[in-house]
């Protein structure tokens, strides 16, 4: 099935929806389900999508990207340009003007001390923040009254959009969180659970891992909005499980990510009950691999730290021998047909940023063998397995559980067999996988593993916060609570003067140049290995109308405007 009928499907049902709606609440429930459940709703917390996402319902930015990857206000009352004077002339300040009216669902005021406060919370020196490149370069966040905040940045900064902007940096309320700064963030069960927002929507139940129940916002902004009364959110089970209870037994109104192969969304859409839709953005699976020592040998603390690299992961004959193995083209074919794209690169969208550098999209056993015989990492004694220095070339290499991950998973390991490099494979929950709490040993921050495997985007079509994410000090630590972005804690002087350089270019096309060359950096420094440029495709019931993908921000970014087509 190609990307356009889908398209052309979601279009349709669109064109069915009514112009407007009667009120607030006359719409019944509505069923949301996302096979990675959710385990926090505190996206400063996790990184993983599904919180972001889920979160998303019920806590807002200043602004979001729509479905075309503009930028447009939510609460703000436009946005801020150089042009409008809401940007400094020298860019290196960025002042929001606070839309009038809205409050938060307790009643109370939302205010630019709110704004100010979500900064100082996320920039704590003692705390572990998931989304802390957003704030990258700001020296200050000032509110200068109820209804202005100005945020200052250390150098000219030519695309100021990265606080406050999108679903992963939202607002929280001070009054709630100011007992929750630094480290005591984490414990802080019940604000985690159950954030007072913005949104048209309020939690009345978090079920980490399991089920959200919410209910509409009686402050919201717009009192025509939500069309729905209660929202049910199911997190958990698999991807089949969630196609199915759209498209064919009609249990649920929305799907997300429905990582499945071809010719089961086709079966699943001949049920009648629901459409499926899908987009291309930045959305990558790829190989992330450890630069450091996961080795439970070492102490609690230092595995998977700086304190000790990885005996062979670094050696460039190895890493990229390993990418040299896999064959993309079939990966693409049995996991994704049409929503997927062979890519050997980081950030393949948008088009101007997607580097041209790399070609990966024949298989090369042979030549990968010859890569690692003429660096001298042979299987010295016959057991089919090559070693470095005298250490075996055996993997661990982990991911989600997942029909196409696992199908991924054994292939590849087939493949890297073949080139003398030993896999163990092991499959982790995706809440907890995604989750971020800083106890677990099996999350893909603390990434006790050798290679792990997973797919995630960014907001917007600026890759500037996103490319952050492979700074040296952006690496998940002890002393960061296993928060950080740079999971394969990768670090390259050149990769960070570059970044730097970025952080104050103007011009759409010397800024794209620069992030081809820092994408090129990363892959061709063995920080990760990209295997495929992946369409979003979801999932929507024939009686659910307003839903419009968006691949630049959060799937549920318009949630307020869906509602039940009768």
């Amino acid at each position: 099935m190609k990307i356009k009928t889908l398209l052309m499907g979601a279009i349709a049902c669109t064109a069915l929806a009514p112009a407007a709606f009667a009120e607030r609440g006359t719409d019944g429930n509505v069923s949301i389900i996302y096979w990675q459940a959710p385990s926090i709703l505190n996206p400063f917390l996790s990184g993983g999508t599904k919180d972001v996402e889920s979160a998303s319902l019920v806590i807002e930015p200043l602004a979001r990207y729509d479905e075309n990857g503009g930028m447009v206000p939510f609460l703000a009352s436009e946005i801020p340009t150089v042009e409008n004077g809401g940007v400094s002339a020298d860019l290196t300040s960025i002042t929001w003007k606070i839309a009038p009216g809205i409050k938060w669902s307790d009643g109370s005021a939302f205010t630019a001390h709110d704004v100010k406060f979500t900064a100082d919370y996320c920039m704590h020196p003692e705390g572990g923040c998931a989304q802390l490149t957003k704030f990258e370069g700001v020296t200050s966040v000032e509110a200068l009254d109820d209804m202005t905040v100005k945020v200052t940045f250390d150098k000219p900064t030519p695309f100021p959009y990265g606080p406050f902007v999108g679903g992963e940096s939202p607002i929280i309320q001070k009054a709630q969180f100011e007992n929750c700064m630094g480290a005591k963030a984490p414990e802080c069960t019940t604000e985690n659970f159950g954030p007072i927002g913005t949104g048209p929507f309020v939690v009345t139940e978090f079920k980490p891992n399991d089920v959200i129940t919410m209910k509409a916002n009686d402050n919201y902004r717009d009192p025509a909005k939500p069309a729905f009364a209660t929202l049910t959110f199911k997190g958990g089970g698999d991807a089949t499980a969630a196609g199915r209870a759209v498209m064919e037994t009609g249990e649920f109104d929305y799907a997300w990510n429905l990582q499945l192969a071809p010719e089961v969304i086709q079966q699943m859409q001949a049920g009648g009950k629901g459409t499926p839709v899908a987009g291309f953005g930045p959305l990558v699976e790829r190989i992330m691999l450890n630069q450091t020592n996961p080795s439970p040998d070492l102490p609690e603390g230092e595995r998977s730290t700086a304190k000790h690299p990885h005996p062979f992961l670094q050696d460039p004959a190895v890493y990229k021998a390993m990418s040299m193995a896999i064959d993309r083209p079939l990966l693409v074919e049995i996991g994704y047909g049409q929503a997927g794209k062979v890519t050997c690169n980081w950030v393949p969208a948008p088009a101007a940023v997607n580097s041209d550098t790399f070609t990966c999209d024949t298989q090369d056993i042979e030549g990968a063998k010859k890569l690692l015989d003429d660096a001298g990492i042979v299987d010295s004694d016959g057991d089919g397995v090559r070693e470095k220095d005298g250490v075996p070339l055996k993997v661990v290499y982990q991911t989600s559980t997942n029909a196409v991950r696992q199908d991924f998973q054994a292939l590849i390991k087939e493949w890297w067999a073949e080139i003398g490099i030993e896999s163990e494979l092991r499959n982790i929950n995706a809440s907890v996988f995604f989750g971020g709490d800083p106890g677990s040993p099996d999350t893909f921050q603390k990434f006790y593993a050798d290679v792990e495997m997973y797919a995630n985007t960014f907001n917007g079509t600026d890759p500037q916060s996103y490319l952050a994410n492979g700074l040296c000090d952006k690496a998940p630590k002890p002393e960061s609570q296993w928060q950080g972005e740079n999971i394969s804690r990768f670090c390259n002087e050149e990769y960070d003067a570059l970044h730097a350089e970025l952080t104050k270019t103007a011009g759409a096309d010397a800024r794209a140049e620069i992030a081809k060359r820092l994408n090129d950096i990363m892959v061709e420094n063995g920080g990760m290995i990209p295997l495929v440029h992946r369409g979003r495709l979801s999932a929507h019931s024939n009686t659910l109308g307003g839903v419009v993908l968006n691949v630049w921000d959060s799937e549920l970014w318009n949630v307020a405007d869906w509602h039940r087509i009768k």
